[in-house]
């Protein structure tokens, strides 16, 4: 039997960024700040509107004491 991969897919990246800056009483600018980015990328991330990188997930996972499992989870859109 032959496995097919498929490379089509979609896939949305959901972010609890928002509810864990909360927990520690970060701005939007302050985390910005900690992980080297603009305030405005912060946001868009926020608002699933932009696919961060990797290293990314994982800065603001560790400024935000968290795993990437714990701040991001990611889903197929079919």
């Amino acid at each position: 039997m032959k496995e097919e991969v498929i490379f089509n897919m979609k896939i949305v990246i959901r972010s609890r960024m928002k509810e864990l800056r909360a927990r520690y009483d970060l701005t939007q600018e302050q985390l910005a700040n900690i992980v080297d980015v603009r305030r405005e990328t912060i946001g868009h991330i926020e608002k699933n509107k932009y696919n961060l990188s990797l290293i990314l997930a994982y800065k603001i996972s560790k400024a935000l004491n968290s795993t990437i499992e714990e701040v991001f989870s990611f889903e197929e859109v079919t």
